[in-house]
C-alpha cells in the first residue's frame, strides 16, 4: 500500500490527477479486504487493486470519470453467487468503494514584486495556491516582503524560467515593472502548459505587445488563451482590490466556473475586429 501512497505523492508533485478507490465497507466474501486502495492515472494505468474481476473494471470506469469531474463517488456492489460466478470469483458478500479524485495543490507563478504582487500573494496564498515570486531585483523578490511564497527567484528572468516546473495546474500572472519585461515572460508563458495566463495592463497595451511578439514570428493561436485585462470585473483599483478579482479568476478557472462569468471572450486580440478597433 505504501507504494499506492508514493506515487500519488510523485503525482501530484508532477502537477498530473489521479482518482484513489478505497474499499470502505464489506460484508460476507469479497475478493479483498477493507482499506484496499486502486490507484487510477489520467493515462488510464493503474496501481493496485481492490480485488480484480468486473468490480474493478466498473471502479476503474468510475475513477476515469472522477478524474474529469474531480468528484468523488460510492460504489456499492452485491456479489451474489450468480455475481461471483460471472466474475470469476469465489464470494458472496457485499461491498461499498469509495473513489475520490486526488488534484495537485495549484501553484501561482507571479512575475515581479511590487505592490499587487505582495497582494496577490497573500490572497492567492490564502485561497490555496503556493506562489512562487520571480523578479530581476532581489530588493523586491525577498522573504522579508513574501513570507508565505513557497519560493522567491531574483534573477534574470531568462535565467529563472528554466527552473520554474510549469504544468497544466499552474496559474502564471504577470505584473513586472515594464512593458519590455512583461513582454519577455509573456513571451516564455505561451510556450508552456500552464492553465492560465494572465498579464496587467490595458487592453490597448496586451495587443501591442501581441503585436511585436506576432512581428517575431510566434503565431496569433498562442495567445488567445491569454487573460487580459486580468482579473473579473469588479471595479477594483487599489493593488489589494486587484489581488482579489486575479484570484478569483483564477479559482474560477480551477473550478471550471460555468460559462458566463466572464472568462468568455476574454482574449482581446483573437479576432481582427478587436485589432481594428484600434486602427
Amino acid at each position: 500500500m505504501s507504494d499506492v501512497f508514493e506515487e500519488l505523492v510523485r503525482l501530484r508533485r508532477a502537477g498530473q490527477k489521479c482518482a484513489l478507490a478505497t474499499i470502505i465497507q464489506k460484508t460476507g466474501s469479497v475478493p479483498s479486504f477493507q482499506s484496499a486502495k486502486l490507484l487510477v492515472r489520467e493515462d488510464g494505468s493503474i496501481l493496485g487493486t481492490i480485488g480484480g474481476g468486473c468490480v474493478e473494471a466498473d471502479v476503474w470506469s468510475a475513477a476515469r470519470e472522477v478524474i474529469q469531474t474531480e468528484k468523488p463517488r460510492r460504489l456499492s456492489f452485491s456479489l451474489d453467487s450468480e455475481a461471483a460466478y460471472d466474475n470469476g470469483l469465489i464470494c458472496g458478500g457485499q461491498m461499498e468503494v469509495y473513489v475520490e479524485p486526488v488534484t495537485p495543490q495549484p501553484r501561482a507563478f507571479i512575475f515581479g514584486a511590487g505592490h499587487i504582487s505582495r497582494s496577490l500573494s497573500k490572497i492567492a496564498s490564502t485561497a490555496g495556491f503556493a506562489t512562487l515570486i520571480i523578479d530581476d531585483r532581489d530588493s523586491f523578490a525577498n522573504r522579508e516582503r513574501f513570507p508565505e511564497a513557497e519560493a522567491i527567484h531574483a534573477g534574470e528572468y531568462e535565467s529563472v524560467f528554466p527552473l520554474l516546473e510549469v504544468n497544466q495546474s499552474s496559474y502564471l500572472v504577470i505584473v513586472t515593472r515594464g512593458h519590455r519585461d512583461d513582454m519577455r515572460v509573456l513571451r516564455w508563458a505561451v510556450g508552456t502548459q500552464a492553465r492560465y495566463i494572465a498579464m496587467i495592463g490595458s487592453r490597448r497595451k496586451v495587443i501591442g505587445v501581441v503585436r511585436e511578439l506576432e512581428r517575431e514570428g510566434l503565431p496569433r493561436e498562442a495567445f488567445e488563451k491569454i487573460f487580459s485585462p486580468m482579473g473579473l470585473e469588479i471595479g477594483a483599483e487599489t493593488p489589494e482590490e486587484i489581488a482579489i478579482s486575479v484570484v478569483a479568476e483564477m479559482i474560477a478557472v480551477r473550478r471550471n466556473a460555468a460559462p458566463g462569468w466572464r472568462a468568455v471572450s476574454k482574449s482581446v486580440f483573437a479576432t481582427e475586429a478587436s485589432r481594428a478597433a484600434l486602427k
